[in-house]
């Protein structure tokens, strides 16, 4: 029972055998000194056996620390028989399958033993086995290095081990070190059973510290050791996380103190010490200043001007700077209190690698991670000398290393680091202390940034079982877990259960903490995170406002964390198109900075970031570009070349280049960025998929569609290895994957495409997300550009009911949805409901958006589109003009929208029989495109196809044929080979030469174009009934209606467009026949009576096919 109590630190045991503990020592320590006086001492060197049993994993971690010290914490029984050893207890012990049989075999020498104060004696005529064996019975924790673990042949068991074993005595450096070390870093004063109890918490074990020190209370006959022991509880419990009871022992002890005579200084300077640090992690920080202040005070009475116990003050006043954020005054403390201990310690003390660590913490938050970097390691070259291999402090320093190269973006050394931390936690402290939790966490934390989620999971679920175990149920640590848990599942997607996660971390922090605890705003900021992303965006904002309410009252004005919640806020007004309230608080955020960090902090990075997404979404180009560029250099100076948040940089770059239409410098700054995160990040990381997302999008823009739809595919190919299979971003780049087929005309396949981007939202987001609205969008647009125009309208309604629902009443993309409903009534012909819906789509525009942004000049274009149509030129031209003035405003001269906006004025010119003017705009529309496009572009064909257009009308139909021409190589080349816009080009070739009477060239180029139309549109498509109708004209020119008119009959039935066709192309062919007859007939009133016998047997021919 002593032995068991011994080693499980059992402490009602140990206090209730105390007296017999210290008999038994000191009955030994007697008999020792008598043997070894005697003819029966011990020789100067010899070996003992031990035979015992290990749990698996007990003797893991023993073959980890190969090399390093063991401790038996127990009075050690040991023998000078190998066999009894061997077969009665280690092979015995290796038949349990849960245990593994380890002789130990251990070298001692007798010279060291007795330098050591380290007792043994021989107890074979004294001991319970009388003269069975020759038992050799050694005091408690005695201390050996473990030399050499083998496994024991056996022909029955595989778990039978022996450990070589060597006494190790104040000749062993790593043992001096250690005992040395423990000394100063429990600070041991006062009685054993205190000393029992520092112990106890050092080791994480604090219910039985608490337990300890509450016996000892009870029995405490002293003021000074009332005081001591209610200030030892007050430190239990604020590890413990019950801040309110640490509070009320601490101030129990200043009481006592208070009242000795005369007033113990130190005394008092140590309990207010102790009050600041509960106040610290209460968030309380003025008052843990004040705590500290206090201290610092009591111990300038009572102690000598550089006493090592002021750099503890300084060191915690220090650390409260930090907290508040202002890291100039922590950086002052900590240096203030390295320099007292440099004074009054030796230079490779532990102490002095405590003060680098602070000081490199310090200059982590300010961004300095190269100075960071090197107090760190400067703090732990000091602990490799003065402290043994394995020890529990070498673990902080590799975890702080691991902080900053995450920091730095540098991850395979950060989760080395760490790595490395836990190797050593595993060794030095018991299997659930609380420290191992923080490595897991650590661990998850990079395998996050990493973006390998799963194993982020795990390692964040690692930590709160150890939590679960090792702390109380409302511990704050444990809130710490649920919000790191809930990150992870943020970035899955997987937006309830981080919600969840969230939730159940605030809670916790609402029980443990004060209720302006600064950890309850992180909760609420990121409950905002999770709302925001679900685009629920009234609870988002509500939530970010109470995290900067709680802000406000825990932290200094200008802290950097208010700057965050300012941040956070102003990407919600972005996210809601309230893009003046966005840049607002976006600058707010910006000052804060400005206040109280370091001029290149990497945080006024993500301010200039976030002010560049906001003049993006507001058009201003110039502006947006300026802000990224300055967060970029900002990166430069602050960051190692390869670091991700570069990354991030040159894609925003990029994105404002591709608005700007400058798509080669798109271009480079998204594949600057792909380069960069295949440098810094795994393989398979979610990032690299949005570089080919993005380098998609600048290939699709450029007309380079099978590049664009290779880009999509590799994306998609990362996300679904990176990616839960639902998450919202597979359905974006299938949305991306459909855009591009759309372009290239493949209808089916866009609308494919689609339908997956929208049933992977159906069952990763809320019903009515914003991102359902964007796929209803664009499978309307796949069905209108099929035809299928109720379809689409039915499509584009249900997107705007979604944004009617999440969005506010003015938000842009409400307008976007109006906007696209005008565009099918416009294609239904329906005029007057696409006009209402355009100025609808403007109105909306013109409350959200800046004066001249160039969503009004879509607005503008889109109203002259209708008015074109509707035969209303001049007001057509006007809106076509008002659209390309606020483009040459918001965009460079040559950017490709200019040449869209002289096409349509052209377009109206050549409506309005105004040729020359049309052409003249046409070809400035062609100037421009040869600028900033690429060679093969799309919009090369619009270009040169229209021009034809304008030379058909002109009579000029060998220029028209070679424009049409021109359209078609560039269609060829940039299209594939079944893509509608060929079969247009092919379309108006045979249109022309049909007008220069080469009737068997027009009716090759008019089959292409009916031949493409029959693969790629629906059966019922206008389009296809206008390639009837062409062709249908070149026979009758040919004098070969009847068989035309017969060879339609299977499609007629589908193609009602195709009737009206027939008819209004039949009065041509009548009155051509009636002119050939009129020469023969030499009357035009027989000419006149022989054209209503003609149109009389064409009706003939409906009426016996169609019954009409």
């Amino acid at each position: 029972m002593l032995n068991h109590g011994l080693r499980q630190m059992d402490v009602d045991i140990i206090l209730k055998m105390g007296f017999f503990i210290r008999h038994l020592h000191q009955h030994i320590t007697n008999l020792h000194r008598a043997q070894q006086s005697s003819k029966a001492a011990m020789p100067s060197k010899f070996q003992v056996f031990r035979g015992q049993g290990l749990s698996m994993e007990a003797f893991e971690k023993m073959k980890k620390t190969k090399g390093g010290l063991m401790s038996f914490n127990n009075f050690l029984s040991t023998s000078r028989d190998h066999d009894i050893s061997l077969q009665s207890y280690a092979r015995l012990a290796a038949f349990d399958e849960n245990s593994v049989g380890i002789l130990f075999v251990m070298n001692i020498d007798t010279a060291i033993c007795t330098a050591s104060s380290t007792p043994f004696v021989n107890v074979e005529d004294v001991g319970f086995y009388d003269d069975q064996e020759e038992e050799i019975l050694f005091s408690t924790h005695t201390i050996f290095r473990i030399d050499r673990i083998e496994p024991i042949a056996d022909n029955h068991i595989d778990r039978l081990w022996q450990v070589n074993l060597t006494f190790a005595g104040n000749q062993d450096d790593d043992f001096n070190k250690l005992t040395e070390h423990l000394r100063e870093e429990l600070d041991i004063v006062g009685t054993g059973w205190s000393r029992l109890g520092q112990i106890l918490i050092k080791l994480g074990e604090l219910a039985k510290a608490e337990h300890l020190y509450q016996l000892l209370l009870e029995k405490a006959s002293s003021d000074a050791c009332k005081a001591q022991y209610n200030g030892e509880l007050g430190t239990v419990y604020k590890d413990i996380g019950e801040y309110s009871k640490a509070i009320t022992f601490c101030e129990r002890a200043i009481d006592i103190y208070k009242k000795t005579d005369p007033p113990s200084q130190l005394g008092l300077a140590t309990s207010y010490n102790n009050i600041g640090l509960v106040y610290n992690n209460m968030g309380e920080y003025s008052k843990a200043l004040s705590s500290y202040e206090r201290s610092l005070e009591f111990k300038k009475i009572a102690l000598p001007p550089n006493h090592p116990n002021f750099a503890d003050s300084y060191n915690n006043i220090g650390v409260v700077y930090d907290n508040m954020g202002e890291y100039s005054k922590a950086l002052s403390s900590y240096n203030r209190s390295l320099e007292i201990k440099k004074i009054a310690l030796p230079s490779n003390h532990p102490n002095l690698a405590g003060s680098y660590d602070n000081i490199g913490l310090v200059y982590n938050n300010m961004g300095e991670y190269l100075k960071a970097l090197s107090s760190h390691e400067q703090s732990l070259e000091i602990r490799k000398i003065a402290l043994p291999p394995n020890h529990s402090s070498l673990a902080a320093s590799y975890n702080n290393i691991g902080l900053v190269y995450s920091n730095i973006g540098e991850y395979w050394k950060a989760l080395s680091s760490h790595e490395r931390s836990l190797e050593i936690q595993k060794i030095a402290l018991p299997p659930n202390h609380p420290d191992l939790a923080s490595s897991y966490g650590n661990i998850g934390l990079v395998y996050n940034n990493m973006g390998e989620y799963s194993k982020a999971l795990l390692s964040y679920e690692q930590s709160l079982e150890i939590r679960k175990i090792a702390l109380s149920p409302n511990h704050p640590s444990l809130a710490s877990s649920y919000n790191n848990i809930g990150n992870v599942y943020n970035n899955m997607g997987e937006y309830s259960k981080a919600l969840s996660s969230y939730e159940r971390s605030l809670q916790i922090w609402k029980t443990a903490l004060p209720p302006n605890h600064p950890n309850l705003a992180t909760s609420y900021n990121n409950i905002g995170l999770v709302y925001n992303t679900m685009c629920e965006y009234s609870k988002a904002l509500s939530s970010y406002e109470r995290s900067l309410e709680i802000q406000k009252i825990a932290l200094p004005p200008n802290h950097p964390d208010l700057a965050s919640s300012y941040g956070n806020i102003g990407l919600v007004y972005n996210n809601m198109g309230q893009y003046s309230k966005a840049l607002s608080s976006f600058e707010r955020s910006l000052e804060i900075r400005k206040i109280a960090l370091p001029p290149d902090h990497p945080d006024f990075a993500y301010s200039y970031n976030n002010i560049g997404l906001a003049y993006d979404n507001m058009g201003e180009y110039s502006k947006a570009l300026s802000s990224y560029e300055r967060s970029l250099e900002i990166k430069k100076i602050t960051l190692p070349p390869n670091h991700p948040n570069l990354a991030t940089s040159y894609n925003n770059i990029g994105l404002v280049y591709d608005n700007m239409g400058e798509y080669s410098k798109a271009l480079s700054s998204f594949e600057r960025s792909l380069e960069i995160r295949k440098i810094a990040l795994p393989p398979n990381h979610p990032d690299l998929a949005t570089s080919y997302n993005n380098i998609g999008l600048v290939y699709n823009n450029m007309g380079e569609y099978s590049k664009a739809l290779s880009s999509y595919e590799r994306s998609l190919e990362i996300q679904k290895i990176a990616l839960p299979p639902n998450h919202p971003n597979l359905a974006t780049t299938y949305n991306n994957v459909g855009l591009v087929y759309d372009n290239m005309g493949e209808y089916s396949k866009a609308l494919s495409s689609f339908e997956r981007s929208l049933e992977i939202r159906k069952i990763a987001l809320p019903p009515n997300h914003p991102d359902l609205a964007t796929s209803y969008n664009n499978i309307g647009l796949a069905y209108d550009n099929m035809g299928e125009y109720s379809k689409a309208l039915s499509s584009y309604e249900r997107s705007l009911a979604i944004r009617k629902i999440t969005l506010p009443p003015n938000h842009p993309n409400l307008a976007t949805s109006y906007n696209n409903i005008g565009l099918v009534y416009d294609n239904m012909g329906e005029y007057s409901k696409a006009l209402s819906s355009f100025e609808r789509s403007l109105e909306i525009r013109k409350i959200a958006l800046p004066p001249n942004h160039l969503d009004f000049a879509q607005s503008y274009n889109n109203i002259g589109l209708v008015y074109n149509n509707m035969g209303e030129y001049s007001k057509a031209l006007s809106l076509y003009e008002q659209s390309l003035e606020i483009q040459k405003i918001a965009l460079r001269p040559n950017h490709p929208n200019l040449a869209t906006s002289y096409n349509n004025v052209g377009v109206v010119y050549d409506n309005m029989g105004e040729h020359s003017k049309a052409l003249s705009s046409f070809e400035r529309s062609l100037e421009i495109r040869k600028i900033g496009l690429p060679p093969n572009h799309l919009d090369f064909a619009q270009s040169y196809n229209n021009i034809g257009n304008v030379y058909n009308n002109m009579g000029e139909y060998s220029k028209a044929l070679s424009s049409y021409g021109r359209s078609l190589e560039i269609g060829k080349v940039a299209l594939p080979p079944n893509h509608p816009d060929l079969a247009q080009s092919y379309n108006n070739i045979g249109y022309t030469y049909n007008k220069v009477g080469i009737y068997a060239k027009a009716l090759s180029f008019g089959e292409k174009a009916l031949n493409i139309y029959k693969k790629t549109l629906p059966s019922n498509h206008s389009s296809l009934a206008n390639a009837y109708n062409n062709i249908a004209e070149i026979y009758a020119l040919e004098n070969f209606i009847q068989p035309v008119i017969r060879s339609s009959m299977v499609t007629l039935h589908q193609h009602p467009y195709l009737l009206s066709s027939i008819f209004m192309m039949y009065p041509n062919y009548l009155w051509q026949r009636a002119a050939q007859r009129e020469r023969q007939l030499k009357r035009s009133k027989l000419r006149k009576i022989y054209y209503e016998g003609c149109r009389w047997e064409m009706c003939t021919i409906c009426q016996q096919e169609f019954h009409y």
